[in-house]
């Protein structure tokens, strides 16, 4: 491969990936501590301080917007998924207080697990899989003739990255579907379930999605693009290739 090739070639996945925005781990970290905050706040508030189930509801959300609005500020850029957390974390807590309703509350907490879900389903459509990057280092290992292949297979120039690409898609789709179906469960329960019980019930719900979803994801997905992945690493024209561009 020539130098100049080479570089074409290079900026070509540059572009891609600043197409494609942050990766899964920046996109799921709020999903993470806005599930673990506010349920441990919430038993403190209600069992140390014994207030009401609303106003401990009302106290454990403010944390994760606080978080939310500090991390936009501090990062002085507007992410899209971060953006939509801290939107409906704001207007749950406005229609909660309007409405004095910790059922409410707990259906916001819903929400913002299908503000993900349908991020990832929007990234989907774009053509810009959220969840490729968080898999890559898993995919890779550090192993540079895994990066070389996973490249080739990326941006077009091997004979299975169609077949790649659609397990990009798929595996995306299958967490915002879960992702969007664990929300529904949530809103169910919330309306549904005594609301002492719901508050850790939400917690093991969220535990079980994404158990039952790495799973699935990983029969459908992830284990056809480890194979297609290693059979391109081990593709003698490929391997060629790579010593004479060394």
């Amino acid at each position: 491969m020539t130098k100049n090739a080479k570089d074409a070639k290079d900026a070509k996945n540059q572009g891609r990936d600043q197409r494609c925005g942050p990766s899964t781990l920046d996109n799921f970290k709020p999903l993470l501590i806005d599930v673990a905050l506010p349920l441990g706040s919430y038993y403190v508030f209600r069992e140390a301080f014994g207030m009401s189930a609303f106003a401990a509801l009302a106290w454990s959300s403010v944390g994760p917007a606080l978080r939310t609005l500090w991390s936009l500020v501090r990062e002085r850029s507007a992410n899209g998924l971060a953006l939509l957390i801290l939107t409906v974390n704001v207007v749950g807590l406005a229609l909660s207080f309007v409405s004095g309703d910790p059922r409410l509350m707990l259906a916001k907490d819903g929400a913002v697990s299908s503000t993900v879900g349908i991020g990832i389903l929007v990234s989907v459509a774009l053509g810009c899989p959220m969840m490729t990057e968080g898999m890559k280092p898993f995919f890779l290992k550090g192993d540079p003739a895994r990066e070389s292949a996973w490249q080739r297979l990326t941006s077009g120039s091997a004979p299975a990255s169609a077949a790649f690409r659609r397990g990009e898609r798929v595996f995306s789709l299958v967490w915002g579907v879960a992702l969007v179906l664990e929300c529904g469960v949530r809103v169910v329960g919330a309306y549904t379930v005594p609301v002492d019980t719901m508050v850790w019930l939400g917690g093991v719900l969220m535990a079980v999605m994404m158990v039952v979803t790495f799973v699935v994801s990983g029969a459908v997905a992830v284990a056809p693009m480890q194979r297609m992945l290693g059979e391109e690493a081990a593709r003698p024209e490929a391997v060629g290739r790579e010593r004479v561009a060394a």
